[in-house]
Formats: structure tokens, C-alpha cells, sequence
């Protein structure tokens, strides 16, 4: 951990330094942003674009920054416009309070960290900068956000139901049945760029990188994580579904306390031998 901070410190520095030695480029045209009550300026967003961000993903938005051979995961690309953490369904452009929470949150696990020191005006600014890099943003509309129906009681037959359904679609093959991302199908995965992606590691895990609740869970099942091998269920998963794979995965996580893995260590308790591993069934072909 203390590591990390460090390398993160030292590409921040970096960062203000090369903002430093940046020459000028063109403004595209700005397309504005919203996020609660406040408007982005791309202009001032642009400053401090130069001073904080420049470094991971580039002069010209493209994850090319001088730092970026450094960094794994590699920066996000702007131009495309593809982002993961959205709120909106899959192939969708994101809103502004989506990119506004990812420069907040930051991204665990990664060297994005967070950006909650700057002041709401100052990421919202940075939103409207991020914007102009992709001609996107002036033929397209964000999507409109996903309905996120009320979290049904966490119970046992909730969790047994989608741990068949976590068998039968083999989530497994990527996450592992211990949920540790270690499934035979991990070390063959990339994503947009060709560049290899792991698959989220439940076990060891405590917070997501599009957030931490149940409700940012359910939401990736019904967005898919544009961009990488994680797709979008919300053709194929009933809202109930989608929510007892949320139970279910919450109980492949020890070091977080939760209603459903302590529903689940009650049921293991008294099924001792009873339980099929996942998995089984293939490993077995």
C-alpha cells in the first residue's frame, strides 16, 4: 500500500511537469457539463487537465501520456469515448455524474486515485475538458441511466439460486469458483486495446472500482463494463436474477461483512458434505 501511494505521488509530480513543458493544442468544441447544479468551463478544465492529468493520459486525451508505459491498467483513452463505470446501458455515452464520480472515486486498484481534494467546480470543469476530446460528445447523447429496482431481502434461497446460476453460465471460467479470478479463462483475457485484463478478484477484494455498494454491483450486471470482456446481462437476467448474483458474489468476499456471506456460513454450517463445488461438472468433461 505504501508503495502504491508512492507511485502515485510520484506520477502526480510527474504529471505537473509535463503540464509545465506542454505546448498548446486546439480546444474542440465544447460540449459543456451538468453535474448537481454546477456548469463546466472545458477552458479551465483545460488547465488543470495540463496539471493533474496530463501525464497518464496524454496532451491529446489518448492514454499516451508519458507516464502510461508505466501504468497498469493503461490510462483511459479519451477519444474514444468508451468508459466501463457508467450508469447508462452498454454502447451508451455516460453522463456527466458518471465521469464526475469516477474523477472522485478514482479507481482502486489502479493508479487513478482520488480526486475529492479538488473542489466539485474544479472536477466538473475537468468532465466538460474530458468531453472535447471525442467528436462523440457533439453527435451523441448520453444514455439514459439504468432503473435500479429496491435490493429484495438477502436470503438463503437467494443465494443458492444464483450460485447455480453462477455454475450454469460459468462466471466461474473467469473469476474462479472461489470468486479469487483465477478461472482457466483469466489469463486469456484483454480488452479494447488487446492489452491483458484480470478479472475481479471477489476473494481478496473489498471495493469495486465503480464503487463499493450493492447497487454499483447490480449495476455493473445490467451495464456491462464497456471496453472489456465483462458484458452487459440485461437482455439475458431478470432484475431479480441480477440481484441474487449480487448476494451470491457477496458471499465469496471474507474480509467484507455482509448479510448474505453470514447467511451463507449459517447454511454451511449445518450442509457439511452437501454442498457441490462449482465447477464440478466441467472439470469433470
Amino acid at each position: 500500500m505504501a508503495l502504491t501511494k508512492k507511485i502515485t505521488r510520484s506520477l502526480m509530480l510527474a504529471a505537473f511537469g509535463v503540464a509545465l513543458a506542454t505546448p498548446s493544442v486546439a480546444l474542440a468544441q465544447d460540449t459543456g457539463a451538468s453535474v448537481n447544479g454546477l456548469t463546466g468551463n472545458a477552458e479551465a478544465g483545460k488547465r488543470d487537465y495540463r496539471r493533474w492529468c496530463v501525464g497518464c493520459h496524454g496532451k491529446e486525451g489518448n492514454g499516451e501520456g508519458e507516464n502510461a508505459p508505466y501504468v497498469d491498467p493503461r490510462p483511459r483513452d479519451f477519444t474514444e469515448a468508451l468508459f466501463r463505470w457508467r450508469s447508462t446501458p452498454t454502447g451508451t455515452l455516460p453522463t456527466d455524474q458518471d465521469l464526475y464520480d469516477t474523477i472522485t472515486r478514482g479507481v482502486v486498484d489502479t493508479l487513478m486515485p482520488t480526486w475529492s481534494p479538488l473542489t466539485p467546480q474544479t472536477r466538473v470543469d475537468l468532465v466538460a475538458y474530458i468531453k472535447t476530446f471525442s467528436p462523440k460528445w457533439q453527435t451523441q447523447k448520453a444514455g439514459t441511466p439504468i432503473t435500479i429496482p429496491p435490493e429484495p431481502p438477502q436470503t438463503i434461497d437467494s443465494v443458492l439460486h444464483r450460485r447455480q446460476l453462477f455454475d450454469q453460465m460459468q462466471c466461474w471460467k473467469c473469476h474462479g469458483p472461489e470468486g479469487r479470478g483465477d478461472g482457466p479463462s483469466a489469463i486469456t483475457l484483454t480488452d479494447d486495446k488487446g492489452e491483458p485484463i484480470r478479472p475481479y478478484n471477489f476473494h481478496d477484494g473489498t471495493r469495486f472500482r465503480c464503487g463499493e455498494t450493492n447497487q454499483d454491483l447490480y449495476k455493473i450486471f445490467m451495464t456491462g463494463l464497456d471496453g472489456s470482456p465483462m458484458p452487459s446481462f440485461a437482455d439475458s437476467l431478470k432484475p431479480q436474477d441480477a440481484w441474487d448474483l449480487v448476494h451470491f458474489l457477496r458471499t465469496l468476499q471474507p474480509n467484507v461483512q455482509s448479510e448474505s456471506r453470514t447467511v451463507w456460513l449459517d447454511y454451511v454450517k449445518t450442509h457439511q458434505g452437501q454442498i457441490k463445488p462449482i465447477g464440478a461438472e466441467s472439470a469433470g468433461q
